[in-house]
């Protein structure tokens, strides 16, 4: 038996975490999710029914964020691969540096500049502001954040508990907004049919927002207490970043990781139009709280198996397996278009789409980290902060796209103040369906042809990858502890 057990230490990864710092960078996932989800979800029916804004401009205001961001997500990249290591490590000090200037500017964005000026271009200024301050803020935490992973651990183990842990953390966050504000941020009225419509509260949504924030603050500090850097970082970082940017773009599992990361965000982005379709086709708001059941329910469903699926199959294999699967359910909802009576319907087929993007959502993170390492691997550059920026920045392509098309249609099917407070009009809210069931499906088809065609890192093709990587942080580690 000791025999047996001094074998089983010999084989253990020198990295290896357990479920406490798995739990810490959920905590710190579900704390990101707070503050993204609700402003992803619901700062447009803020802007176009609360503020007035028409739909065009808040889809321009959308895209010239996403303009500066070109400018600064890289910057932030820069910045954090370029800073010295303290004591606390080289990116768990953002958790606590980030974390209230994130919160206060998440707060802004929903307060209700009308009721200080009558003035549409004054408002308007302020919704850029604070709408561009606030993404500032969001990526100086979610690049040193996304980055942790991959120093916490080296053990591919690890990583994809990680990767899963984080997928619990993203939907516990992303869910707790989508599931409370449709209950608490609308006034309901009767429609004078026998039937009722809601109508936006701008005091509930502030005051929805400053719950989020709180549980926001909460949850990082919680994530920086509970996790640890054990991969070492340099001392004194030397980045090039143009022989880091020149790998990646050269690296074809960057590039399709970049593809489906525009893809994947723009589609999550995309489905806060749910909230018009719930609100103006359906009529029942009370919906966007089973729809996100219906998202999130296959996620609880599968969390045990994932990991096991993936050490036995591949990352890429299982999730050309589920994105097939959500590609078909996707192209069903367009053919079949539900009518306003079939709800029940809508949602069914959410919850197989749900299933099968649970294996993308799950090991997404750590798809990440496995790009990041082969990056090491091809390029001998060791660069999370700056992969993961441009991953970033990417994602922030997908949700401008969502977010520009997606309203620039809402403008054309004729949604428009009067419609705002108006429920169903004919024309208008089936157009909006329209544009709810066809976008997923033509979204839903290009990941699964990316993952099952376009993805090169298999199983067999990892296996060199991470063994270089244990190899390279141990000597780098051990160098460390000579130095010191």
């Amino acid at each position: 038996m000791a025999k047996k057990e001094k074998v089983k230490a010999e084989n253990q990864h020198p990295n290896k975490i357990g479920l406490k710092e798995a739990l810490g960078y959920m905590l710190g996932e579900a704390g990101n999710m707070f503050s993204l989800t609700y402003v992803s979800s619901f700062l447009k029916i803020f802007y176009t029914d609360v503020l007035k804004i028409a739909p065009t401009r808040v889809a321009n205001l959308f895209l010239v964020s996403r303009l500066w961001d070109a400018i600064n997500d890289p910057m932030w990249g820069a910045l954090v691969a370029k800073k010295r290591p303290t004591k606390d490590g080289k990116y768990r000090p953002y958790l606590k540096w980030v974390t209230i200037p994130l919160a206060l500017t998440q707060l802004l964005c929903f307060v209700n500049f009308g009721d200080f000026t009558t003035n549409e271009t004054l408002v308007l200024a302020l919704a850029y502001v604070t709408y561009i301050a606030f993404g500032m803020m969001y990526t100086g935490m979610n690049i040193p954040f996304g980055s942790l992973a991959s120093v916490i651990t080296d053990d591919p183990d690890g990583r994809s508990l990680l990767s899963l842990f984080r997928a619990i953390g993203s939907g516990v966050g992303g869910a707790a907004p989508l599931l409370l504000a449709p209950l608490i941020i609308y006034d309901r009225f009767p429609d004078g049919q026998g039937g009722t419509y809601d109508v936006a509260n701008s005091k509930k949504m502030l005051i929805f927002g400053i719950i989020m924030s709180v549980c926001a603050i909460v949850f990082y500090y919680a994530c920086f207490f509970t996790t640890k850097e054990r991969v070492p970082s340099e001392a004194e970082p030397k980045v090039d970043m143009k022989a880091t940017y020149k790998g990646m773009f050269t690296s074809r599992p960057f590039v399709v990781l970049a593809l489906t990361g525009i893809l994947i965000s723009g589609q999550l982005q995309f489905a806060s139009l749910n909230q018009y379709l719930y609100k103006n086709y359906f009529c029942n708001t009370d919906l966007s709280t089973i729809g996100t059941i219906c998202t999130y329910l296959p996620m609880v469903i599968l969390m045990p198996f994932i990991p096991k699926l993936s050490k036995k199959f591949g990352k890429k294999e299982i999730c050309g397996v589920g994105t097939a699967l959500s590609a078909v359910a996707a192209v069903a909802t367009y053919l079949i278009k539900p009518g306003r009576d079939q709800a029940w319907l809508y949602m069914v087929l959410l919850f197989i789409i749900g299933f099968g993007y649970s294996f993308v959502s799950a090991t997404n993170w750590a798809v990440v980290a496995d790009v990041i390492d082969y990056q090491e691997f091809k390029t001998h550059i060791k660069s999370e902060s700056a992969v993961y920026a441009v991953y970033t920045f990417c994602r922030k392509l997908g949700q401008t796209a969502a977010d520009y098309g997606g309203l620039t249609l809402l403008a054309k099917v004729g949604y428009d103040v009067s419609a705002a407070t108006s429920g169903y009009v004919e024309g208008v809210s089936e157009g909006i369906l329209t544009i709810c069931t066809a976008i997923p499906a033509v979204t839903y088809t290009l990941i699964f042809l990316l993952y099952q065609f376009g993805y090169p890192l298999t199983k067999k093709r990892l296996e060199p990858v991470y063994e270089y990587i244990r190899l390279s942080h141990e000597e780098a580690a051990a160098r460390a502890e000579s130095e010191g």
